[in-house]
């Protein structure tokens, strides 16, 4: 991701270059971040796919060697390793600097490319968003079905309660977690203003201390609770006059985010250029 060719390992994939001609219809996967929990998990979940197949791993020069001895390309530099890769589709969880920099090589060489990384600011959005005219760019801050199933469902009960309901959200990570809130809640919440025609960013409130007064009727609650191995969970609660409904999900592996991304990026190896594409297209 950083450095020019300081590390670089060339062993030939045993079945890659069979794919890049042709001979095989398996979807060249490229993962950034190789290290990292989420990187380890989708490697893993493709040396065991019988539709995918691992073409290159990136990650820091500092841990690239940590990755010595794989059946396939190994840099700390993904612009290297796309000259001869074009067929591969990228696959990158890692940081929003590492990952804008990983779009704007996708978009230099053509490949496509998948992102899971949370933390992105609207000013990197929009530069996605710019960066996917030229390039398949495919980019979710969840990958879990799951959980864009309720990104569909949550407007549509939204409406249906009425804004006589309060609506606040609490999810918890594990102790690693950079962001607050996670780019999941973020998300959710806009799904849950948009139903109502408000702004996240104008009625959203992470933080509560002292004495602030009443609950103002144009709000959405987003709390974040960090601690041990907890992969990820979100509760919406809607919150009226002697009622209340509750909406949880919870992630029990990583493997379900990764999973997703493999079919994000078998997906989007059969689609244009032209805009940021998400799991709602998927689906």
């Amino acid at each position: 991701m950083r450095g020019r060719g300081v590390f670089l390992i060339l062993h030939t994939p045993r079945r890659g270059a069979a794919s890049l001609t042709g001979e095989s219809m398996k979807t060249q996967i490229i993962v950034t971040g190789a290290c990292g929990r989420m990187g380890r998990t989708i490697a893993g979940l493709v040396r065991d796919s019988g539709t995918c197949e691992l073409a290159g791993l990136v990650e820091r020069t500092e841990c690239v060697a940590a990755l010595h001895g794989q059946d396939c390309p190994v840099s700390d530099n993904l612009e290297e390793l796309l000259p001869g890769l074009p067929g591969a589709v990228i696959v990158d969880f890692t940081a929003p600097e590492a990952s804008m920099a990983h779009a704007r090589a996708a978009a230099r060489h053509g490949n496509a490319l998948v992102i899971g990384t949370t933390g992105l600011t609207d000013a990197q959005k929009a530069e996605l968003q710019e960066l996917a005219r030229q390039t398949r760019i495919f980019w979710a801050p969840n990958m879990s079905i799951g959980v864009n199933v309720l990104l569909k469902i949550l407007p549509e009960l939204t409406r249906a309660l009425g804004e006589d309901y309060d609506i606040e959200m609490v999810e918890l990570h594990h102790n690693k977690k950079k962001d607050s809130p996670s780019g999941t809640a973020l998300r959710l919440g806009e799904c849950l203003a948009e139903a109502r025609g408000w702004n996240l960013s104008e009625v959203a409130n992470s933080h509560r201390e002292g004495i602030i007064g009443a609950r103002p009727h144009k709000e959405i609650g987003i709390q974040a609770v960090r601690g041990g191995d907890v992969v990820g969970v979100h509760t919406i609660y809607f919150m009226g006059a002697g009622e209340r409904i509750e909406v949880t999900h919870q992630a029990h592996s990583r493997e379900n985010f990764a999973r997703g991304a493999l079919r994000a990026a078998e997906w989007l190896g059969a689609q244009q250029a032209g805009r940021l594409y998400s799991m709602q297209d998927i689906f």
